[in-house]
């Protein structure tokens, strides 16, 4: 398991279990990169997954932060971006910035349904319209409900993949809220630092109730909104 994945776990573990109250301030960058002698940047990208998770929140200039519950609105619907961007008349592409087999993480686990130890498959990608960067996406999926899926077939558009291997697919749970573009994201979305993000996080689950997606999806607030339809 990747070395951020599991200083992942432990704060997550610690969190869970009260060792960080919510609102609670986490030591600095320097102090945790001690703590588990790593580099501070292996520790910035375990910080980040929390963070884009919704577990940790980062304020800028102040530190980081156990977050607060929020608010949520329940939205319906599973529909995949390509199927999104097609129906409004534009092309979309994407950019594979990592694929790699893992065990899975503590919270991927979790939303999965996964037994500790299982494989995921976790990828990272920039998603386009009109060769426009709309979000940078982090999907997890079960690394047995796609073994015989091809690169592509999993990179281009999963959820045609799936049905076109016989899958349906059911429902969703969504999770939207605000957050700030970090350093890295306003590289990839080619916005500034700062400017202002829409979070998703999304469980998706087959017909049958099988867990099969965890995506942490960050939108430019500029360039996509979502709707709700009661």
């Amino acid at each position: 398991m990747p070395v951020y994945i599991q200083i992942h776990d432990q704060l997550k573990h610690e969190i869970e279990n009260g060792v960080w109250k919510v609102g609670a301030r986490l030591p600095s960058e320097r102090e945790l990169s001690l703590r588990f002698n790593v580099s501070r940047m292996t520790l910035r990208q375990a910080i980040q997954t929390l963070s884009d998770e919704g577990i940790l929140e980062r304020k800028i200039g102040s530190g980081t932060y156990v977050a607060s519950k929020k608010v949520q609105e329940k939205m319906s619907g599973t529909t995949s971006f390509t199927d999104i961007m097609e129906s409004l008349g534009k092309v979309p592409s994407s950019k594979t910035i990592s694929f790699f087999h893992s065990r899975a993480s503590s919270s991927e686990a979790e939303k999965l349904g996964l037994e500790k130890g299982e494989q995921v498959l976790r990828m990272e990608r920039i998603r386009y319209a009109d060769e426009v960067p709309i979000c940078f996406e982090v999907a997890s999926i079960p690394a047995k409900l796609v073994e015989g899926f091809s690169k592509v077939e999993i990179t281009d558009s999963f959820y045609h993949s799936l049905q076109e291997k016989g899958f349906e697919i059911g429902r969703a749970n969504q999770t939207v809220s605000a957050i700030l573009a970090s350093e890295q994201i306003a590289d990839y979305l080619a916005v500034k630092r700062g400017d202002a993000i829409l979070r998703l996080r999304q469980i998706s689950y087959l017909a049958d109730e099988r867990p099969f997606e965890y995506v942490r999806t960050q939108y430019v607030g500029s360039r996509f909104e979502f709707y709700l339809e009661k």
